[in-house]
């Protein structure tokens, strides 16, 4: 087996262990921590880490399946999620749009972050940036996606309580963002950096 065989295989099998760790987390308590209609989540560090060994498309094909789990949730599906639940009853098709794709296209785009950092500093700064945002990119698609989506709806106008847009954002987010993406740019950098020393993570030119 040559050296190209074997990279293509290490890789598969990267994205087949994070793939079973994402469902792992997102269908037992692990991956999720309920507070009120948000939950905390880490779901999307194993997305980081499949966009920084796999490219933008690794990163978002593991984003799809973090976006299939939290649409799951709607309905009950590996945990109940309250605002879920509520935005399935206003509209299934939205309720799935605004789950899915945010977690689709910020994998997709930690990919492409994380190849243009290390391209202009190195390998080590590009995972951790590309931790937070994972992170971060979550958080705000997530948060426009229910705000454009379902923003006229009672359930969301009534979270929104008559206050500024980005504000609302800001407040309903709160602490338990922040939280998320410190944990997800020092542990995502961490196992990125384990990872590019194990020689998993492609080489600049490749």
């Amino acid at each position: 087996m040559n050296t190209k065989e074997r990279t293509r295989i290490s890789r598969m099998v990267i994205m087949a262990l994070m793939i079973g760790i994402l469902l792992l987390m997102a269908f037992t308590p692990l991956g999720y921590l309920n507070i009120g209609p948000l939950a905390l989540t880490f779901n999307m560090i194993p997305v980081a880490i499949c966009a920084i060994v796999l490219g933008p498309s690794g990163g978002a094909a593991a984003g799809a399946v973090f976006g299939l789990t939290s649409f799951l949730q709607c309905i009950g599906i590996g945990g109940l999620s309250a605002m879920g639940a509520a935005l399935f009853e206003i509209s299934p098709v939205l309720a799935f749009i605004q789950r899915f794709f945010p977690r689709l296209l910020f994998g997709l785009l930690v990919g492409f972050i994380f190849r243009g950092v290390r391209k202009a500093a190195n390998d080590t700064l590009a995972g951790y940036v590309a931790g937070f945002f994972a992170a971060f990119l979550n958080t705000l698609f997530f948060m426009l996606s229910l705000v454009f989506l379902f923003g006229n709806t009672e359930y969301v106008q009534n979270l929104i309580g008559g206050r500024n847009i980005i504000l609302f954002i800001c407040a309903f987010v709160g602490i338990q963002a922040v939280f998320e993406m410190l944990a997800s740019t020092v542990l995502t950098g961490t196992i990125a950096l384990a990872l590019n020393k194990a020689g998993f993570v492609p080489r600049k030119n490749q």
